[in-house]
Formats: C-alpha cells, structure tokens, sequence
C-alpha cells in the first residue's frame, strides 16, 4: 500500500506535500454517496457531499470529492482547458497556381511558466504559449505550410505524425532549429485521421514531458471515398453533417514537479480534475466525437473510460469504419491516438463521469464528468 502522509518525499508522499502547501489538498467525503437519493428528487438525482463538509456541488462531491481544491488561473495560464475542447486552429487558406488550397499555419515555441494544478507552477516548453500545442486542423490533400519560429531557450521542432518527404521530418539535421531562428514545414495532409506533433529534439523525454506537443487533425475529403461520404462528411469541419457532433480535443498528458522521472500529476488537457471542477456539457440527442491523444511521458500507458456508456473506436483515425465496437475502455501507448464516437441519447440527463482507469491517475487529477442536458441554455 502506497504512503500518503506528506512526510514521506518519494513522488506520492510529495503530491501530498505540495497539495497542503499550495492549498490544493484531495479532500475525502464523508459518507458522498453514487446511490439513489432518499430525498425525493427523483431519477437523474445526485447525491451531495455530507454537511461536514459543505453544501458541496454534485460534480465536486464524486469519487468521494477526492480533487484538488480551489482553482487554476486560465487568465494567468493564457489558455482555458474548457475552450481547448473546441479551439481548433484551421490555420489561413490561399489558392496555389495549381489551384489546391494551401493551408499555413504559424506556430512559435517559448519557454512559459504555467498552472497544471491550484498553485502549482510548471516551467513548460510550449507551442503558441499553451500546453497542449494548437490542435492543427486541415483537410485531406491540402498543401500545409507551418512556419515556425523558435523563441525557446533551447533547440526545438515539429516532428508531424504523417507522411511527408525526409527533410520535413523534424528531427536534428532535418527541421531542428536554433533560438532565434526560424523553420517552415511544407508537405501535403495525409492520411487523413487523428494524428499529433511534438518536438523531437534531444533528449525527446525532457522537450515531450515539459509540454511540445498537440493535435494534428486530418479530415477526410468526401470525393475521395466513394461509397463513405456521408460518413467522411461528418468529419469534415463545418459541413451539415458535422455540426450535428459534439466533438472535442483531448490531450491525455501528464507532469513530473520534481524532475525525478516520476509523475506527480496527470490531467486531460493540462489542468488536473479541471473538467470534474466543470463538467462538460452534452447535448442528450446529438452525436459525440472525441479526438484523443496520449502524450503521457514516463507511464507506459493511459487509459479513457466512458462511465455507464459505450463507444466506437477508430484507432489512428485512419478508417471510416470503426476498429473496436462497443466498449468502455481504451488504452493507448505514448502517441497513440484515436477517435471516439458515442451519444446519450438513450440516457437520462445527469452528470457521467470518464477518467483514466489507473485508479492512480485518476486521483492524481484525470477525471472529469459529463453533463448531459436537454439542451445548451
């Protein structure tokens, strides 16, 4: 059994420590309760912490209220894990002589001192100031520029999971750049799918743990799978057929405070518990698709499970049919990725939680709830 007194330094007895210090300690509910309320309020109900400890909201009082306390600055931070969820960056559109659409982006590294928990500072390497990096957006067979200007303290790059020629691989000899300098990536966007960059500079643990990396999306051109449009067009950003899904970007990734190889806290999109402090709404009747990468360095694995619900899979991305039916749980390896589609709407409106399944990254801060309603207000 591991020890959680914050007497004992190794990486648990630290997260202890550091939680009382800065304030962020894991607070256990007495008596919080997942069972059906005597109070009358009827289905969907849920239970509230005990009166020992507050008139604690529904979504806080979960898991036995076991999450950090008080809440990150996203104003400090420059970027908010919520709006993460829908910020893609489609880059600015030209038309080449040949007539194909050229899609740029620009993208510059720098050294940022950022929140991963309440009153917990991370020096972090970032893409564009955030951790995770801009989810890159583009089109099956666009032309794709990425300018990027390394501001950092120490040689960087984009390394894209993709295909593209040798010297556009971003690796030392072949798109490292210096401080100072700058580098632009050109190649075209395929396959389509649920792809990620990340820095490839040495050491490759110490530039992916400190934060140089995010999502890079490819969605499928309809013309280009005869007998799967419709199927591609939902897919493809901004059709009808699209904006009928509730998609969302999901970095699983986590954070070694102490340097020593070993994690202290683990988050989807940075911030630990931040989506079990605010849940994330769902349409009941609308379709959802998750966009999920694993960036986690120093675990071997992470996990996604769906509470109550089941999902399709589409590992990589890579198929317009799914690759795994009707489960819970996914696991994926460093950079692996892929996508996941479900709905609620078969379900009552409630709050319904998902979260890695090593229960330990679970209570170190990668949980988080569903609030699935009738309708957005």
């Amino acid at each position: 059994m591991r020890n959680w007194l914050p007497f004992n330094l190794n990486r648990r007895g630290f997260l202890g420590a550091g939680l009382l210090a800065a304030g962020g300690a894991a607070l256990s509910a007495k008596n919080a309760s997942g069972q059906a309320d005597p109070s009358g309020h009827g289905p969907g109900h849920q239970a509230t912490a005990s009166p020992d400890v507050g008139a604690m909201p529904a979504h806080r009082a979960a898991h036995g209220a076991m999450i950090t306390v008080g809440d990150v600055s996203s104003e400090r931070n420059g970027f908010d894990p919520m709006a993460m969820l829908t910020d893609w960056d489609r880059g600015t559109v030209s038309t080449q002589s040949d007539g194909r659409t050229l899609r740029t982006f620009v993208v510059t590294a720098e050294d940022k001192e950022i929140e991963i928990a309440p009153g917990v500072m991370f020096p972090a390497w970032t893409f564009n100031g955030r951790v995770p990096g801009p989810a890159l957006r583009a089109v099956e067979g666009e032309r794709l520029r990425i300018v990027f200007q390394n501001n950092g303290s120490h040689p960087h790059s984009m390394h894209f999971h993709g295909i593209h020629a040798a010297r556009m691989d971003g690796v030392p000899g072949a798109g490292l750049i210096n401080p100072g300098e700058e580098f632009i990536y050109e190649f075209d966007a395929k396959p389509f799918g649920c792809h990620l960059y990340h820095c490839h500079a040495f050491p490759l643990a110490r530039h992916m743990h400190k934060g140089m990396y995010g999502l890079f999306v490819v969605d499928p051109d309809p013309a280009r799978h005869p007998g799967m449009e419709d199927v591609a067009r939902s897919r493809l950003f901004g059709t009808p057929e699209n904006v009928e899904w509730q998609e969302m970007a999901m970095v699983m990734n986590a954070f070694d405070t102490t340097f020593d190889g070993e994690n202290e806290f683990y988050a989807c999109n940075t911030v630990a518990h931040c989506y079990a402090k605010e849940p994330i709404k769902i349409v009941r009747n609308r379709p959802v698709r998750i966009y999920l990468v694993n960036v986690t360095e120093f675990d071997p694995i992470n996990s996604f499970h769906l509470h109550a619900n089941f999902f399709n899979y589409f590992d990589q991305g890579t198929t317009l049919t799914p690759t795994l039916q009707t489960v819970d749980l996914i696991t994926q390896c460093q950079a692996q990725r892929g996508i996941l589609e479900f709905t609620f709407k078969d379900h009552e409106p409630g709050l319904y939680m998902f979260h890695a399944h090593q229960s330990e990254f679970t209570e170190l801060g990668w949980m988080g709830m569903f609030d699935v309603v009738e309708a957005v207000s």
